[in-house]
């Protein structure tokens, strides 16, 4: 549990969020009172669990939650949102009584696996989206695995500036515009995306507020450009219908990923494949070739994907695109994993 925390506490510092890894570090190391219990269903399943389950995001935002809620106002009063500075003993007392008296609601929240959503990884998606339009020349028909709340499946209602490119609605609530680093792309053809759908263990429908909360729950407390992008992204979701059910990643591409005459059929998916078993990667994997196969000149099929890439040192995170009937693979570009930075490699 303690490495999980610190763990998490590195790479919390490593993106840009000091607030949520003073807050790890201090559970670690005692100062939140003890947390033991919080995770005793990880009880010697090792470090690989706890990354594996997210087990110290869901602490933080477990108490994110509350303070969103307003069931810890005392905690919220301290936290980046409210106050312009951060008064460390007395954050880390507001949140040492919220854990002693506030712990079956924090129990009960950190029971179900975290759903970040990140509506950043949409810059790094659109322009693999792009590329297909611009191949296929075909209107896209999108399916996404591992969706959370469907935000990205909503890539196309956002804004963008793509390395000094300008895309999308200029209306629109979401602005995506990280650090773009190597040539913008070629081309950035206008998209019609004729179908959306997804799937998720534990879909959230954004319609409901309290599922909206527990999304912005997971925003790291001191990032704010993050938070207004996710509530411009739920309130671009509740205006644009996109079918997302409960089901299995494989169940569901098995019966749902096929091609189809006069659109470019795209599955998509951006840091969820690390969290499947081995049996459902190979499952999926199996489904889209033999979708791929079948598909034609008029009827194409492309496998878009943001995921970190274990074949390289440190795991950058890759965004790959591979489209039939060639069968093609291109790696676009590395990127940040909630899109603070591009860098895009296809000429």
């Amino acid at each position: 549990m303690i490495d999980g925390l610190l763990w998490q506490a590195k790479a919390c510092e490593d993106l840009g969020s000091p607030f949520s890894a003073g807050l790890l570090r201090a559970a670690a190391e005692g100062r939140l009172g003890p947390v033991d219990d919080l995770f005793a269903v990880w009880d010697g399943q090792g470090l690989g669990a706890h990354i594996r389950d997210a087990t110290p995001l869901r602490l933080l935002g477990a108490l994110h939650y509350l303070v969103l809620t307003g069931e810890a106002p005392a905690l919220a009063a301290l936290y980046p949102e409210a106050s312009p500075g951060i008064d460390g003993p007395a954050l880390l007392a507001a949140a040492r009584e919220v854990l002693a008296t506030q712990r079956p609601a924090i129990a009960a929240f950190m029971a179900s696996p975290p759903q970040t959503n990140e509506v950043g990884r949409s810059l790094c998606l659109a322009p693999g989206f792009l590329a297909i339009a611009a191949r296929t020349g075909l209107p896209l028909s999108i399916l996404e695995i591992g969706a959370s709340a469907g935000l990205n499946l909503r890539w196309d209602q956002y804004r963008y500036d793509l390395g000094g490119k300008a895309w999308g609605d200029a209306a629109s609530p979401v602005l995506l515009a990280g650090d773009w680093q190597g040539p913008p792309p070629a081309e950035t053809p206008a998209v019609t995306v004729v179908a959306r759908a997804a799937c998720d263990q534990s879909p959230i429908d954004v319609t409901r507020d309290e599922a909206a909360l527990r999304l912005e729950a997971y925003v790291w407390a001191d990032q704010p450009a993050r938070m207004a992008r996710l509530r411009g992204a739920i309130a671009v979701a509740r205006n644009v219908p996109a079918s997302l059910v409960k089901a299995d990643a494989a169940d569901w591409v098995a019966a749902n990923l096929s091609s189809a005459e006069g659109v470019a059929t795209v599955l998509f998916h951006s840091v969820m494949w690390q969290y499947m078993p081995q049996r459902t990667q190979n499952a999926v994997s199996e489904a889209i070739a033999a979708a791929g196969a079948k598909a034609t000149r008029a009827a194409p099929v492309a496998h878009l994907r943001v995921e970190p890439d274990p074949s390289r040192e440190g795991f950058p995170m890759a965004v790959r695109l591979t489209i039939w009937p060639d069968g093609r693979s291109f790696h676009l570009a590395d990127v940040h994993p909630h899109g603070a930075w591009v860098r895009w490699l296809l000429d």
